[in-house]
């Protein structure tokens, strides 16, 4: 079936219009982006002024038409680059402006003499240009590199830069090979390649954004609102794994926290106050405890620190040092009232494989609550007999 140019032009004209209609309809569900996505409707919006403005160029006097359609064309690519820019949250307004300029200042030089080579084969330079920088702003953006959809992005968005770069660098010389029908099959695969661009591009962008969304809601499903720990669901998920993956040469001991007195804190000094003790602890463990470890807040004033490769001498270590620097933290100041708190600690150590985390979990606490009717601000390891008897 033969397709005309003009055909192709209206098919990408109204492929970028549903984009740009379907983009906005997203911006309802996804509220943080709204700026991103306003963004890049308005970038396919203007793309498809740009290809419809583009096969009736002529009808303006001199180069006029094809200088404003390659102006608006830019700019629409110019916009899907802020988009996807303001999603890391940078900008490229010099740039863009700059490469406006130039384009302008070349139509207005080269353009009235060359009309025809300008729009066939230097209008595709800024193209290239832009199209290649989207690419490479989505390749060092660290907010969106692990999601899946940003090598979508990074491969159709590299791919229309240089079938732009081609077209701008190698088709002058094809045709001065070949003849003048070279530049008519040219024609016609850039626009079957902006058809292409045109669907595929909007849809993993949006991908993209519900991709990150679906993140933040699984992060935020496994993290603890106040102190920003892992919670109790994230523990026992990540800390299965740990212990299934375990070798069993490789020692796991476990920590057990629960803040001493702490209802007590809560009734003399508010909820208020007993919410920033909880953080200090928050803070305090997690510098204490390193980044291997596993540590989440699994109940109200209770915490657990889960410690791969570590044996009971190297995590009691750690556990002392948290209670003597969490005993000197002067955690928060009511009416120059200093309110200190203590912890008491459980540890248990599994050099089997074959313990469970809820087992290891129970022996820890057994060890907890001994270290608690000792008097609190102290550790205790749990006794060999009660992790048997666990298992």
């Amino acid at each position: 079936m033969h397709v005309d140019l003009i055909t192709l032009y209206f098919l990408a004209i109204g492929t970028l219009l549903a984009s740009s209609a379907m983009t906005l309809w997203e911006r309802r569900a996804y509220p943080t982006r709204n700026r991103e996505l306003t963004i890049l409707a308005a970038a396919y919006a203007t793309l498809a002024v740009g290809c419809a403005a583009a096969p009736f160029r002529h009808a303006l006097p001199g180069a006029t038409g094809s200088a404003l359609g390659n102006l608006v064309i830019v700019s629409g690519y110019l916009l899907v680059l802020h988009g996807v820019a303001a999603l890391s949250g940078r900008q490229y307004r010099a740039a863009s402006l700059g490469i406006l300029l130039v384009l302008t200042a070349s139509w207005a030089t080269g353009g009235v003499r060359w009309q025809e080579v300008w729009w066939s084969y230097v209008s595709a330079v800024p193209i290239a240009l832009v199209c290649g920088m989207t690419s490479w702003e989505l390749l060092r953006s660290d907010r969106v590199e692990s999601l899946r959809s940003r090598h979508i992005v990074v491969l159709v968005s590299g791919g229309h830069a240089l079938l732009y770069a081609v077209r701008a660098c190698v088709l002058p010389w094809l045709v001065s090979v070949y003849g003048q029908e070279v530049l008519s099959v040219a024609g016609k695969i850039t626009i079957y390649e902006a058809v292409l661009y045109s669907v595929v591009l909007p849809m993993t962008l949006l991908m993209l954004v519900r991709e990150e969304a679906q993140g933040q809601l699984l992060y935020e499903s496994r993290t603890d609102y106040l102190t920003g720990l892992g919670n109790r669901r994230w523990f026992f998920e990540e800390g299965t794994r740990v212990l299934r993956n375990a070798a069993a040469s490789r020692p796991v001991s476990l920590l057990a926290f629960d803040l001493d007195q702490f209802k007590a804190i809560n009734d003399r000094y508010g909820h208020e106050a007993g919410d920033k003790v909880l953080k200090s602890f928050g803070n305090i463990a997690s510098s204490s405890v390193g980044p291997e470890a596993l540590l989440a807040r699994i109940g109200g004033e209770e915490f657990a620190a889960l410690l791969p490769g570590h044996d009971s001498r190297r995590a009691q270590a750690i556990g002392e040092g948290v209670i003597r620097h969490f005993a000197g933290t002067i955690s928060h100041k009511i009416d120059d009232v200093e309110i200190r708190a203590t912890v008491s600690i459980g540890l248990a150590q599994s050099d089997s494989e074959a313990v469970a985390l809820a087992d290891l979990l129970a022996a820890a606490d057994q060890a907890l609550y001994r270290a608690k009717s000792l008097g609190g601000n102290r550790l205790e390891l749990a006794h060999t007999t009660a992790l048997s008897q666990s298992v």
